[in-house]
């Protein structure tokens, strides 16, 4: 009888192990520990935290939040929705499309981060944690409950509307991911949902009485925006906004013209004018930097050349013109036409420059100015711009029998002086994004960006390099004129002071090329974004004194290491930094849809 020889079996594979967080905790446990948690984060912002007022914001209420309250408050309604939202309950899966778990790690952070800072700041303002009362007490067990229950989550990366996004602009680059599939009414209501929220994130941002406030406001904020990006709601609202660019533009305006009839203080419009007018010039440096990739160290001095020309024909009787006071509309064509010219005449010798050499001349550049202007006083140079003094008393616009200068009742609503500049700048600057957006669109907007990409590559399939670089810069240079002529106006004089490469407040070179990077280059809502933050920081962190820069800087850092092609991403330059570990990578298939492999002796 023969004997059979059985062939043993192969090891049985061992299945993977389930993912586990960092947390030993079962996921149901995780669950319910972040959704109670972040309900009694919410419940302790109702208990007095401090028992004397000293503290800013006075927390000494119970049933009440007050002061930084709200943002513990705000991030704990954040942290329950997120967590209902992972049971899937019915009406809120719309939060998490992405179906991961990384929103719940953010908002439990969010939550964390402003209620411990809160209660370390009362403790070293009014020396020690004696000072807290056990609402505070509670509010910091509550938030840390959230932060344990997510990070007992597994951290799996899953597939998001970002990959899909990726992928279908890799596959047709001229098209857009189609939205959803929803009436078009519902579309047009969600973003005229989202832009009222985000009038209100930015009202109360600017409104913020006292520094404490605004850096809770910034943990929230920033945590937030950062759970809705992870969860997948922003790539829907990209689709949705690709759909209705029109309504949303008109939308975007719309909010920003309901900006000063919100304040009930015209120091809170003078700051929203400023952003306005940093905006607009950090808008034409995008195209000189975000589009066309020229490195530009010293574009504050197209401002500087706006803001004096606009000075020395606006009627002051410490102008160098005398007898010559021009309407504003002449005066303000005349500041960007000086621009235009300054950019031409700066650039026609410069611009065959490229990289660090470009960056070095524009640098030069910068300076020369200031040090002109500072110069042209009659003595060192010849009379023309009042050297150091500057050009004083120059006198508010008057449009149409409208003068800028008085305040105004429209409505029911009182709009100051500030308010008044203020609407005059969205009216400039909605000029600039059609001009932006127009140019970017154009055959020379794609002649630009393919400079930008190699201009090696550029100049052999027939771009004209110099003649392209020479637009974006003149083009820039313009835009930049057109706004430092509102800019004189607002601020009564123009001096040599602000106009430098770098210093501890805006605007300088340094901010406006950190505004364009910090915001996303190439983008339209990027550098204005960029210049509102870059604008409030130094505003609202006065208390930091000498430090306000330090913690710029590290801001900074972080942003670049986390998200290097900036908040508002331009798609080209997403594909850029996330070139590797971002696409998933088909596995290649025969027609017969089997695996490609060869068989030996096939």
């Amino acid at each position: 009888m023969t004997e059979t020889t059985k062939t043993p079996a192969p090891d049985a594979v061992p299945a993977p192990p389930a993912p586990r967080g960092l947390v030993p905790l079962p996921a149901a446990a995780a669950r319910a520990l972040i959704l109670a948690g972040g309900i009694a984060t919410t419940a302790s912002a109702y208990l007095a935290w401090t028992w004397t007022a000293e503290f800013p914001g006075d927390l000494t209420f119970n049933g009440y939040p007050g002061g930084l309250q709200w943002l513990t408050f705000t991030a704990g309604i954040l942290t329950a929705l997120f967590a209902l939202a992972s049971y899937g309950i019915r009406g809120l899966g719309w939060l998490l499309p992405a179906r991961n778990n990384a929103p719940l790690v953010l908002t439990a952070l969010g939550g964390f981060t402003v209620t411990w800072f809160t209660v370390i700041a009362i403790s070293a303002k009014l020396g020690g944690v004696v000072n807290l009362e056990p609402g505070g007490w509670i509010a910091a067990i509550a938030s840390l409950l959230p932060v344990l229950g997510a990070f007992a989550l597994p951290q799996e990366r899953t597939g998001t509307d970002t990959k899909a996004a990726l992928k279908a602009y890799i596959a047709k680059p001229d098209r857009i991911p189609a939205p959803e599939a929803t009436a078009p009414w519902v579309q047009r209501a969600v973003i005229t949902v989202v832009t009222i929220i985000g009038l209100g994130v930015f009202t109360y941002g600017i409104d913020t009485e006292y520094g404490e406030l605004f850096i809770g406001y910034l943990f929230v904020v920033t945590f937030a925006m950062w759970a809705v990006h992870t969860a997948g709601l922003m790539d829907r609202f990209s689709s949705l906004v690709a759909a209705n660019r029109s309504f949303t533009l008109a939308m975007g305006f719309a909010a920003a013209i309901a900006f000063p009839f919100t304040q009930t203080d015209d120091h809170y419009a003078n700051i929203g004018v400023n952003i306005l007018i940093f905006g607009t010039v950090a808008l034409g440096l995008n195209i000189v930097v975000g589009l066309a990739g020229l490195l530009d160290l010293g574009y504050v001095a197209f401002l500087g050349v706006g803001a004096y020309t606009a000075a020395l024909v606006s009627g002051s009787e410490f102008s160098t013109i005398s007898g010559v006071h021009l309407p504003f509309w002449a005066s303000a064509l005349a500041g960007a036409a000086a621009s235009l010219v300054f950019g031409v005449l700066i650039g026609a010798p410069t611009l065959r420059l490229r990289g660090d050499y470009l960056a070095i001349v524009t640098l030069g550049f910068g300076e020369i100015f200031r040090i002109a202007v500072n110069n042209m006083d009659g003595d060192s140079g010849p009379d023309v711009t009042n050297g150091p003094n500057g050009i004083p008393s120059i006198p508010d616009l008057n449009l149409f029998g409208f003068n800028f200068g008085q305040a105004h009742d429209i409505g029911g609503f009182t709009l100051g002086r500030f308010a008044n500049y203020y609407l005059l700048m969205v009216l400039i600057m909605a000029i600039v994004v059609l001009v932006y957006t127009r140019a970017a669109d154009s055959r020379i907007g794609r002649s630009w960006i393919a400079i930008r990409e190699d201009e090696t590559a550029a100049t052999a399939m027939g771009i004209n390099g110099f003649r392209v670089k020479l637009v974006a810069f003149a083009l820039g240079a313009s835009l930049a004129g057109l706004a430092g002529t509102v800019s004189a106006h607002v601020t009564y004089s123009v001096v040599p002071t602000p106009y430098q490469f770098a210093g501890s407040t805006p605007p300088n070179s340094a901010f406006l090329l950190a505004a364009v990077v910090l915001g996303g280059m190439g983008t339209v809502a990027g550098p204005l974004l960029g210049a509102a933050l870059l604008y409030l920081l130094p505003e609202k962190l006065v208390f930091l004194q000498d430090k306000s820069l330090l913690a710029f800087g590290v801001a900074l850092i972080l942003l670049m290491r986390f998200r290097p092609e900036g908040i508002i991403a331009n798609r080209r330059r997403q594909l850029e930094f996330h070139e590797t570990g971002q696409l998933d990578v088909p596995k290649q298939t025969t027609l017969t849809d089997e695996p490609a492999v060869t068989k030996a002796g096939a």
